[in-house]
């Protein structure tokens, strides 16, 4: 899952971004309103965190502005401002939820995990390709009930297979997906890493999910 991080203090910023990789997510991290709401509209995002006082644009200005155009990926906001008129404030605006800084990353974690179990309606966070299964909550693989142990990159990088299975991905999708939406490189690490992962998910299975599109990229056949 990818979340858009939005703080203007880079120091809580780096410090929220690396504990969100390091509990597996995927993270894009902005420092004012205006990307925000560019990244937001453009870019898919599973959750934003999202602080009230940021330049240019404010958090209230930016939640009201996503929930005007119709935007559905869920919010919490972070602020020092903990009077009940400012939860009320930004909750009314359209925030999921609200946490008053200083917080215990332990409880950010928790508030996402909450958000997105009242969130989904049936099994809106599994995945399923054949007899692949992804739990996007509780980032679980399994296949004919086997566990399979995926890194942070594999994890995304199935989860957007499995989001567009049937449809023939290029390397340059791949990258701007699952990589950093700016990330240019001439390596071949892509290839490396469906290499890695059909290890895991296919090698020991008769049945292969992924397949090589000769000279265009790969599809997950379901």
């Amino acid at each position: 899952m990818k979340i858009l991080l939005v703080e203007d203090e880079k120091q809580i910023s780096d410090y929220i971004s690396k504990g969100l990789l390091e509990a597996g997510y995927d993270v894009d991290a902005v420092d004012n309103g205006e990307d925000a709401i560019s990244y937001a509209t453009n870019y898919d995002y599973s959750l934003i965190l999202l602080d009230i006082m940021i330049p240019k644009k404010n958090g209230i200005e930016v939640v009201k502005y996503l929930k005007k155009q119709k935007d559905s990926t869920h919010i919490i906001l972070i602020s020092a401002k903990d009077q009940i008129q400012d939860k009320v404030v930004g909750l009314d605006a359209g925030a999921d939820d609200y946490l008053v800084k200083p917080f215990a990353f332990s409880e950010l974690l928790a508030r996402i995990r909450a958000i997105f179990r009242r969130n989904s309606e049936g099994n809106d966070n599994i995945l399923i390709a054949q007899n692949l299964k992804m739990d996007l909550v509780k980032r679980i693989v399994t296949r004919d009930d086997q566990i399979i142990e995926l890194t942070t990159r594999e994890f995304n990088l199935l989860e957007y297979f499995i989001e567009n299975k049937n449809t023939v991905l290029t390397r340059m999708m791949i990258t701007e997906k699952v990589w950093n939406i700016n990330f240019i490189s001439d390596t071949n690490v892509v290839d490396v890493y469906i290499n890695h992962l059909r290890k895991k998910i296919d090698k020991t299975f008769d049945k292969k999910l992924i397949h090589t599109v000769r000279g265009v990229g790969y599809i997950l056949k379901d």
